[in-house]
């Protein structure tokens, strides 16, 4: 027998936060991804460990790893999120994560992409 989940208002349907914004930063690479958190699966994500943008990147003699490369992996994921009809995310940062830097940028080009921070 299965039981179906539980029928919620709208009102509190309103105030779930589905998708969920998570960052990782190395020493060398930029890692991002947005979780949807009641299946627990990864809805998109982006790293500057993918063979095509580490190797342009390379190439241009551009770093993996500073403020520009999480730029350019905050607009990845966010035409990313777009093509898989994403709406909204919320961010969720780590206890020594702060609003600025390589966080920030993420951020900031997920924004302008066109995906709305809740």
């Amino acid at each position: 027998m299965v039981i179906p989940p539980p029928v919620r208002p709208d009102r509190v349907l309103k105030y779930l936060k589905p998708y969920v914004l998570r960052m990782h930063f190395t020493n060398k690479y930029v890692n991002a991804q947005v979780v949807h958190t009641p299946t627990a699966t990864v809805a998109a994500s982006a790293s500057s460990q993918e063979k095509g943008l580490r190797l342009a990147m390379v190439e241009s003699k551009e770093n993996t790893r500073d403020v520009a490369a999480a730029a350019k992996i905050g607009k990845l994921l966010g035409e990313r999120l777009q093509a898989k009809g994403v709406p909204a995310i919320s961010v969720f940062f780590k206890k020594e994560q702060r609003y600025h830097g390589k966080v920030k940028a993420v951020i900031d080009s997920v924004r302008e992409a066109g995906i709305e921070l809740v």
